[in-house]
């Protein structure tokens, strides 16, 4: 606590104080300063420490927000009593009463334990152990934002994905993209099967509006297996009525044609069985095979960026998109595919990266 009130003046309640934020508090205001969800009021607070810390004076930082100097330091002395909760819970009411700060400890200690999956079992809560009637959802949010908890769905995670054979081959990938010659190139292989369905997706609409779109008719579905190349945005789709080893060899020449003047193509890929067939095998040991394998470790789509082309063809094709022709469907996808990727990769290459990020169970709290 000494350390955190440093800098108090009797005089004017608090000197402004430079470099006083913890890495750990820096990062959360940071994280409530972007969330575009949090009240306003909330990231205003968080904004005001945030530039206090970098050595602004109280007078500025007050100018910057268009607010009073006495304000700032208020918030400023908040922070230094209680932190980044008490800064969030400052003047926080709910309903006809304000929640004391045990009530807020025990509210927030039983939402940790329970997940709570809606505001109405929050509200229930509150309502059963304070007899505290928060009126309205919207109420809610803000209370259960202010105490540090947003409304996340959970993730899906292998129980098998192994963290340290993820790191191994991150590590892998960035030696492979460091020492390639220039005659080398790297691509990014996978199947995918888009089915001739609507996706719907959200939109913005006047408050009381709603909006439809009918379902589609068929439940075909295309069979590719396509390689990416991120550099260029160059693409590949074989379009068979199956996914085996022979479409697997089909892209692999297709490959070597698209870059016959070039040296050793490194393909990286998943484990699906037939990447790994003996007629794949036997393709890539006959002399002068310039494809070179790479595989990501199991249960890590994560790690092959083509995965996430297919997530931008599915945004620029099946959201919100109706075919009631399969054939319409499926010269929409390979269009795309084709086409238009490398044409607008530009547009489409922030989304479509190798910046891969480790996921390991032990960092989630496991449901089920």
């Amino acid at each position: 606590m000494v350390d955190r009130i440093r800098g108090l003046d009797s005089t004017v309640g608090m000197k402004a104080d430079s470099s006083f934020l913890t890495e750990a508090e820096r990062d959360e205001l940071i994280e409530i300063v972007r969330n575009g969800l949090e009240e306003h009021r909330i990231a205003r607070r968080a904004n005001a420490m945030l530039l206090l810390d970098r050595g602004m004076s109280f007078d500025r930082v007050a100018e910057v927000l268009f607010l009073d100097d006495s304000t700032i330091r208020l918030w400023r002395k908040a922070f230094a009593e209680g932190g980044v909760d008490n800064l969030l819970m400052f003047d926080l009411k709910g309903g006809s009463c304000a929640l004391s700060s045990t009530q807020i400890e025990e509210l927030r200690d039983w939402a940790t334990r329970t997940l709570p999956g809606s505001t109405a079992e929050i509200g229930a809560f509150i309502k059963e152990r304070f007899d505290v009637d928060y009126a309205g959802r919207s109420g809610l949010i803000k209370l259960m934002g202010r105490i540090g908890f947003v409304w996340r769905k959970p993730e899906s995670v292998p129980a098998k994905t192994n963290a340290e054979a993820q790191r191994s081959f991150i590590e892998h990938h960035e030696k492979l993209r460091n020492s390639l010659g220039p005659d080398d190139v790297v691509v990014y292989a996978d199947a995918v099967h888009p089915t001739q369905e609507v996706r719907l997706a959200g939109r913005w609409l006047p408050r009381k509006a709603r909006c439809a779109i009918a379902p589609s008719d068929g439940r075909k579905r295309l069979n590719l297996h396509g390689a990416i190349d991120l550099e260029s945005g160059m693409t590949r789709v074989v379009d068979a009525p199956v996914v085996d080893a022979t479409t697997t060899i089909s892209l692999f020449e297709m490959l070597e044609k698209a870059y016959p003047g070039l040296g050793k193509i490194h393909v990286v890929l998943d484990n699906a069985r037939y990447h790994h067939a003996k007629m794949v095998r036997d393709w890539l040991a006959r002399p002068g095979c310039r494809i070179v394998v790479h595989f990501v470790p199991a249960y890590c789509p994560h790690l092959n960026p083509i995965e996430r082309l297919w997530g931008v063809m599915h945004k620029n094709v099946t959201h919100n998109k109706r075919y009631a022709m399969f054939e319409d469907f499926a010269d929409a996808v390979l269009t795309f595919l084709r086409d238009t990727v490398p044409k607008r990769f530009a547009e489409f290459a922030s989304s479509i990266t190798d910046n891969f990020r480790v996921i390991d169970p032990k960092d989630f709290r496991i449901l089920a």
